[in-house]
């Protein structure tokens, strides 16, 4: 004999549920808001939000992006202008008019550091978006079709990965004139080996991850699942690095800089600005100090921000 106690209670649970509230009907968004699933990118944007170690860095980053950009909103002349450079103003200190005081031609020392900007952010910019570009498709590459390529990709990398940074750029620099993009270049040229690894392992832990292989039972081609299901779960140690990157490359390239094969002049950079001056550092240290403090905070916040977006990735780390 059939139960119709129960089949009668179980459509009345199901008409209630389905019901609308007795004040009007269910707010649509509400109901989406309560289903949305939270991932991994939404819990770091939240994460980071809240982190003063982000913001801090973020807003560092954020003035020195619009420093690099439009250095005519904060100085109201050029370095390049006729007439910028005076001698009789040789090694004069801070003052009023003059905040950060001349260097040893006569040069307007707060003008150049922010003119120095520009090169320095371009630098680190570029060079971080080609060594990702570079460095991630290689990987994805390696990663997802194994086998021969991987051996291959693999054994050419671990080539670039033997020849150290700063003495492969000096070396390569050397017989080239140098600026902005050429050093960003010869830099890319030398850093992507590392980007490649992380982004290899990255792909090797998620290729056989379950949602890859449902896709693969559903018959979603190669590109799809790449572009869909790897790329967005392996991504994420590669912007970590970079980010981290950014600050190291613009410390190279004062570096190089500092040594004569960096950017030339008449271009300006913080590191030739540091060269120019450590000869007149105990004599008029104001020459040293303001540029060099501009390269260190530079760093600073894009390794804040690096740091900060590694903690809100890692998962290990929440």
């Amino acid at each position: 004999m059939r139960d119709t106690t129960s089949v009668e209670d179980s459509m009345t649970d199901t008409q209630t549920a389905g019901a609308p509230a007795a004040g009007g009907s269910v707010d649509k968004g509400d109901e989406k808001k309560q289903e949305r699933v939270a991932s991994l990118w939404s819990d770091a944007l939240h994460d980071l939000r809240r982190n003063p170690v982000f913001l801090i860095g973020a807003f560092l980053v954020l003035c020195m992006l619009v420093l690099a950009l439009v250095p005519g909103w904060f100085t109201a002349g050029s370095p390049h202008d006729a007439g910028a450079c005076t001698l009789q103003n040789s090694l004069k200190r801070p003052s009023a008019d003059h905040w950060f005081g001349f260097d040893i031609q006569g040069c307007d020392i707060y003008t150049r550091t922010v003119w120095a900007a520009r090169n320095s952010v371009i630098v680190g910019i570029v060079t971080t978006t080609a060594v990702i570009v570079v460095g991630g498709g290689l990987g994805l590459l390696a990663g997802w079709l194994g086998g021969f390529w991987d051996s291959i990709l693999s054994r050419i990398t671990e080539i670039f990965f033997a020849i150290p940074l700063l003495l492969g750029g000096m070396l390569i620099m050397s017989g080239l004139k140098g600026n902005a993009w050429t050093v960003s270049l010869v830099m890319a040229t030398l850093g992507w080996p590392q980007i490649f690894r992380i982004m290899r392992s990255s792909v090797l832990q998620n290729k056989n991850n379950d949602y890859v292989v449902a896709a693969r039972a559903l018959g979603a081609d190669t590109l799809r699942i790449t572009m869909r299901h790897i790329l967005p779960n392996a991504i994420a140690p590669v912007i970590v690095v970079g980010a981290i990157s950014l600050g190291v490359y613009i410390g190279a390239e004062a570096a190089l800089s500092y040594l004569g094969i960096g950017v030339q002049p008449p271009e300006i950079s913080w590191g030739l600005m540091v060269s120019d001056a450590k000869d007149r550092f105990l004599q008029a240290p104001h020459v040293l100090l303001f540029p060099a403090a501009a390269l260190s905070i530079t760093v600073l916040a894009f390794i804040m921000v690096g740091d900060a977006v590694r903690d809100a990735l890692d998962p290990k780390l929440r």
